[in-house]
C-alpha cells in the first residue's frame, strides 16, 4: 500500500511495539507527537472571513515528523547562511571501521564526544601549522541508507582562518588526509581505552578481547574524505537534513503491507538503488536508535563558529573579509511557508478575500 504519509502510517500500525515501557522516553515522546501533528489533539487556530472558515491544526515540532522537520531545517539553513561568511570551506568526513560501530551505539555518551574530537583535531592542526583560528560545524551522523547504526562525523571547516595577532584572514590552509586520519584514529581509540579502564564501556567483550581489538584497529587505515566548497550552501544543504528530520525520506518508502515495510537505499559500492524489506517492528527499532535525547544537538559549532566566539568576533571577520554582515532572518509564518513552497496563499478564501484570525481551539484528548 502506498500512502500519503507513510511514516505516520508505520507509527500508527506499530504503536503497540514502540509505545511501551521498554522503549526510551525520548522515542515514545517523539513518535507520539508525530502522530498528533496537525490533528485536534494539539488544538488549532481558526481563521475566517464573511464567506469561509479555516481550521489550522497545530504542528508537533517532533524530530520524527517530516513536515515539521522540513520547516525547522529551512529556518536553520537560512540562519547559517546569514551568520557564516562567504569564503572557501572544506568538507571533511571522519569515519571508523565498522567493528567499532556497536560500541558507540551502546554507549551514547561516547558517541556524543565524537563531534568535539573531530573539531578539536581540525583546530589543533591548523593552529599548529598556520597559527590561525578556524570555524567548524560538526555533525554526528549515526545512520546509513538501511537505517543501521554507522557512527561517523561530517564537518565543514573554513579553508583558511583568522590570524588574531595581526587581524588578517589567511585565505587557505592545507588539510593533509594522512595526518588527520592518524590523529582521529588515535583520539577515538584513546577515548575507548579510557572508558574501558574506568569501567564505563558497555560491551560483551572481555577487557583482554577489547584491548586486542583496539590494538588491531590502531594500525588499520581509517577513511577520511576531504572536499572543497567555494560556496557554504552546498554543505549546509546536505547538513540541514540532520538537524530535525527523520533519518529516512518518505519518498524512499515504497509500500506498507502485511506488517512489512519495503524501501530503497543507494548502495555506494554498487552505484544503484537496492530494495529492502523488513517487518514494521524491525523498521521501528532501526528508526528509534537514531532518535536523540531532547537536548542533544545534531549539529555543533566550534572555534570561530562557536556561539560565544561568533558573537564576539563575527563582526570583525566580516569587516576583514570586506563583506556585509547579514541580520538573522526571522522565522517565516506558516502561511508564508506555504506560499513559498506551494505557490498559493492559504489565508485567501474562495472569493479572494483575506481571512483573519478568529479564535483558538483547545486540544482534544485522544480516545
Amino acid at each position: 500500500m502506498k500512502c500519503q504519509h507513510p511514516l505516520k502510517e508505520i507509527l500508527s500500525q506499530a504503536r503497540s511495539h514502540w509505545d511501551r515501557d521498554e522503549m526510551r522516553p525520548a522515542v515514545r515522546q517523539a513518535f507520539s507527537k508525530a502522530l498528533q501533528c496537525r490533528t485536534a489533539e494539539l488544538g488549532a487556530e481558526v481563521y475566517s472571513s464573511d464567506n469561509q472558515e479555516l481550521i489550522v491544526y497545530h504542528t508537533c515540532k517532533s524530530r520524527a515528523c517530516p513536515s515539521c522537520g522540513y520547516r525547522a531545517n529551512v529556518q536553520w539553513l537560512r540562519e547559517r547562511r546569514a551568520a557564516l561568511p562567504d569564503t572557501l570551506y572544506r568538507g571533511i568526513t571522519f569515519t571508523m571501521p565498522d567493528l567499532l560501530w556497536p560500541f558507540f551505539q551502546n554507549n551514547p555518551p561516547l558517541a556524543k564526544a565524537l563531534s568535539a574530537i573531530a573539531a578539536e583535531i581540525l583546530k589543533a592542526r591548523v593552529s599548529a601549522e598556520y597559527g590561525v583560528r578556524v570555524g567548524a560545524l560538526a555533525i554526528l551522523h549515526t545512520f546509513n541508507g538501511k537505517l543501521e547504526f554507522n557512527s561517523h562525523v561530517h564537518t565543514m571547516v573554513t579553508g583558511g582562518g583568522l590570524d588574531e595577532s595581526s587581524n588578517i584572514w589567511v585565505s587557505s590552509a592545507y588539510y593533509e588526509r594522512d595526518g588527520l586520519m592518524k590523529a582521529w584514529r588515535r583520539a577515538v581509540i584513546t577515548l575507548l581505552r579510557a572508558a574501558l579502564r574506568a569501567g564505563q564501556l558497555q560491551t560483551e567483550l572481555t577487557a583482554d578481547q577489547m584491548g586486542d581489538l583496539l590494538t588491531h584497529l590502531e594500525v588499520r587505515w581509517w577513511s577520511i574524505n576531504i572536499q572543497s566548497f567555494e560556496d557554504k550552501g552546498h554543505f549546509l544543504q546536505y547538513a540541514c537534513r540532520y538537524v530535525r528530520r527523520p533519518p529516512i525520506a518518505q519518498r524512499r518508502i515504497i509500500s506498507i503491507a502485511q506488517r512489512t515495510v519495503r524501501f530503497w537505499y543507494k548502495d555506494k559500492r554498487l552505484r544503484r538503488r537496492v530494495y529492502m524489506q523488513c517487518s514494521l517492528e524491525d523498521f521501528i527499532d532501526r528508526w528509534a536508535q537514531h532518535i536523540p535525547e531532547p537536548h542533544d544537538h545534531a549539529v555543533r559549532s566550534f572555534g570561530l563558529f562557536a556561539p560565544r566566539a561568533l558573537r564576539r568576533t563575527s563582526a570583525a571577520i566580516f569587516v576583514i573579509l570586506r563583506q556585509e554582515q547579514r541580520p538573522r532572518p526571522k522565522p517565516r509564518s506558516w502561511a508564508d511557508s506555504i506560499k513559498r513552497d506551494f505557490g498559493h496563499d492559504p489565508l485567501l478564501d474562495r472569493t479572494g478575500k483575506r481571512m483573519k484570525w478568529a479564535r483558538r481551539l483547545a486540544p482534544k484528548a485522544s480516545r
